[in-house]
């Protein structure tokens, strides 16, 4: 599938870019540095230009292979990078997918994780045909909680197996309306 931009009103969404044009690495360097970021982020680590290159050249990939639609949130007149919300785990032929979400530290509370995770959501049921969603946050990730309520998910309650952090991991599922 060719990665698809979104007009998600106040902010667009778009591939992460590393290029002369426009590139998303030094702020993806910072989000993944902050600590906070790290204690819910456990499985990647952005510390140079290289390994923001690789996860900018991963998530592209994803979206070739069909496993992951990503964005960059952005701010539209600029194009700088506010966060990153996705699609991970597509499954097609089930209609199914997870939803993911971070926003960059310095612009956390300004509501941009609902407006992008909205936004991917309407993709997913609308474009890919999805007939549920689910999100996942380790339970003292009160903003997590924050923003799936924002997006319309439904709590389902706690899962059997902590998150990778060991923490009781809280599970949400949205379905079309």
């Amino acid at each position: 599938m060719e990665p698809v931009e979104i007009n998600a009103g106040a902010y667009y969404l778009r591939q992460l870019r590393a290029d002369r044009n426009l590139d998303d690495r030094p702020a993806l360097m910072e989000a993944f540095a902050d600590p906070r970021h790290r204690r819910y982020v456990l499985n990647y680590r952005l510390r140079t230009p290289d390994e923001a290159t690789e996860y900018v050249t991963l998530r592209a990939a994803q979206w070739a292979c069909d496993e992951r639609c990503s964005w960059a949130v952005a701010e539209p007149a600029t194009g700088r990078l506010l966060g990153e919300v996705g699609l991970r785990d597509l499954d097609l032929d089930f209609g199914t997918a997870e939803a993911s979400v971070w926003t960059h530290p310095a612009e956390r509370g300004k509501g941009i994780a609902a407006v992008g995770l909205s936004a991917a959501i309407q993709f997913g049921f609308a474009r890919l045909g999805l007939h549920e969603i689910a999100y996942r946050h380790d339970e003292s990730n009160t903003a997590s909680e924050v923003v799936a309520r924002r997006a319309g998910f439904s709590r389902v309650g706690p899962e059997e197996r902590p998150s990778p952090s060991g923490e009781t991991l809280i599970r949400w599922i949205l379905k079309p309306s």
